[in-house]
């Protein structure tokens, strides 16, 4: 995978099901979004690691657009320690609450690119 760029990389993980996110050994912290350098030491490269999946909704909103149900737009803190804009679905865009746990349900497409979306965790 090392001849894609940093998102290359990422999508093609979303693309295999995985969640995927940078680790800075230096640092000894996680990195996303994707990138070449490292933002906390600006040393390169940085390590390549699959998520659990788990993590906690940090904020929610529902975006009212014309011509769609309403959806959510969450942030998500994942288990490893990066934080991410995702979608959390599987239930009413309402009832997503910050604080609630969630899990990595996979990849969807918007404009040619994956990104990822969560799930209530299963009790």
């Amino acid at each position: 995978m090392s001849e894609l760029s940093p998102l290359g990389v990422y999508q093609r993980y979303l693309g295999d099901g995985k969640l995927a996110y940078q680790y800075s050994v230096q640092a000894g912290k996680a990195v996303f979004f994707p990138r070449a350098v490292c933002p906390y030491t600006g040393v390169s490269p940085l390590e390549w690691r699959v998520a659990s999946g788990k993590g906690t909704v940090y904020s929610t909103t529902t975006v009212h657009a014309r011509n769609t149900e309403p959806y959510n737009v969450a942030l998500v803190d994942c288990d490893e320690g990066f934080r991410l804009m995702t979608r959390v679905e599987g239930v009413p865009s309402n009832t997503v609450e910050i604080g609630m746990r969630v899990q990595f349900a996979g990849a969807k497409e918007a404009d040619g690119e994956l990104y990822p979306v969560f799930a209530p965790e299963a009790a």
